[in-house]
């Protein structure tokens, strides 16, 4: 199994677990806006930071197993675990909070129905 593969692999199973926690939030779901800007900011210090770590020897990709594309000497595959974090946890954070409103409060839900 390559990188490539590995990281579609996961993105996708946080991308499925996304939707799924945001059907689960319902209304109080994750900002857009600010799931973009952090996927921005998180894609930056990837490319800086994996770049900084593989230039002075912490790590290293074997070749044969990378697609080839690089942002800096980061390998494309690297920038899988951020976005998917970026994609997921907001999800998640808006569930958790769609849940512990309606335990808080079970009235809430009802009147908002109405």
């Amino acid at each position: 199994m390559t990188y490539l593969q590995l990281s579609a692999w996961f993105v996708g199973a946080a991308i499925v677990a996304a939707i799924v926690l945001s059907i689960l939030a319902g209304r109080h779901r994750a900002h857009t806006g600010a799931v973009a800007v952090t996927l921005a900011v998180l894609v930056i210090l990837t490319a800086v930071f994996d770049t900084v770590m593989i230039a002075t020897g912490l790590f290293h990709y074997s070749p044969e197993h990378l697609l080839g594309v690089h942002v800096g000497l980061a390998p494309l595959e690297d920038f899988a675990y951020p976005i998917a974090g970026a994609v997921l946890l907001p999800a998640l954070w808006a569930a958790l909070r769609a849940r512990r409103r309606a335990q808080v409060d079970p009235r809430s839900d009802a009147e908002d129905a109405s």
